[in-house]
């Protein structure tokens, strides 16, 4: 899927930080549909672009722009969301799109006024398997799910203080992703129950959680997360249902159905279809807001019983 119009959409990045250079970065130079213009972040800068301190500084000074991509921490996207599509840009978000749902809300309405494209993506969705995995799951009846979230804060966010802070989401940055995943394949509607939240008593974010959520058919869901695990790491999906297990296992990446791996197309990696995507909501004037992997997150911290931990240094 490709932008239709004569050249390509004249993009603008936000945040310079590690999954913009892992992920975005590689996506956007390999795609036909986007041309890199200028950087704004506060600590970091690109080499051959315009660089700018804050998206203020950007829209006003920068070359013209008809997108950005927003890859900051949670915590201040709603200001830089605003700033963007009240100038008449096009907005792609980095998951999570915010650090609370009204803002993000409020966002959706702002862009729906402005007629422009809010995309809040989740990179996890577009993993091989999902497509695959929600069609098996269309017209069968769940009776267990089981999430395993577990990995090393050390390895995949080395130094990064934002994540444990408040508003970082903590363990819960990850977990989001397998959120942002049954919350796409499973055919009914996802309700929190109870949980345990560990926080380290030097930091305000978690560390590890145990949420037990339910189906509307009282089916139980299982959410574990990790951010201490060592070794080899997890990012698992297993869903029983009455005719049949399906696994996802890699974070989505390989699907295995009764003990069995599917054949998977593994040619496109996630990011660069997060961006055909945005360049087709872009070419159909259209916004893609799903806000409930956020949701679920909030409504755990509501229920939840919090726990102190030791302290965590990196």
């Amino acid at each position: 899927m490709t932008n239709t119009s004569a050249k390509p959409l004249r993009l603008g990045i936000i945040g310079v930080g590690k999954i913009a250079r892992d992920q975005h970065l590689p996506a956007i130079a390999a795609s036909s549909d986007f041309i890199l213009m200028a950087a704004a972040s506060r600590h970091a800068t690109l080499d051959d672009q315009p660089n700018f301190a804050s998206i203020e500084t950007m829209l006003a000074d920068g070359p013209q722009l008809d997108a950005v991509s927003i890859c900051t921490p949670p915590g201040g996207r709603d200001r830089i969301a605003r700033a963007a599509i009240a100038a008449g840009k096009h907005v792609m978000i980095e998951k999570p799109p915010g650090a609370t749902v009204s803002e993000v809300v409020a966002l959706q309405q702002l862009a729906s006024e402005q007629g422009v494209t809010l995309f809040a993506s989740w990179h996890s969705r577009e993993a091989a398997g999902v497509d695959a995995a929600r069609n098996w799951l269309a017209q069968r009846i769940v009776t267990r799910v089981a999430i395993h979230w577990r990995e090393d804060i050390r390895v995949w966010h080395p130094g990064q203080e934002w994540i444990l802070a408040a508003g970082g989401f903590g363990v819960f940055d990850p977990g989001i992703n397998a959120l942002s995943i049954v919350t796409a394949i499973l055919p009914q509607a996802l309700i929190v129950e109870s949980g345990t939240i560990v926080v380290p008593a030097n930091r305000a974010s978690p560390i590890a959680a145990q949420i037990a959520l339910r189906l509307p058919n009282d089916a139980p869901v299982q959410l574990d997360l990790d951010f201490l695990q060592t070794g080899k790491q997890s990012w698992t999906i297993a869903v029983e249902t009455t005719s049949g297990t399906l696994l996802l296992t890699e974070g989505g990446k390989r699907l295995f159905i009764d003990g069995a791996e599917e054949i998977l197309d593994l040619d496109t990696g996630e990011y660069p279809r997060l961006y055909e995507r945005f360049s087709a909501l872009v070419r159909d004037r259209q916004s893609d807001v799903d806000l409930r992997p956020l949701q679920l997150v909030a409504d755990a911290f509501l229920v939840s019983r919090h726990k102190r931990a030791v302290s965590f240094d990196f």
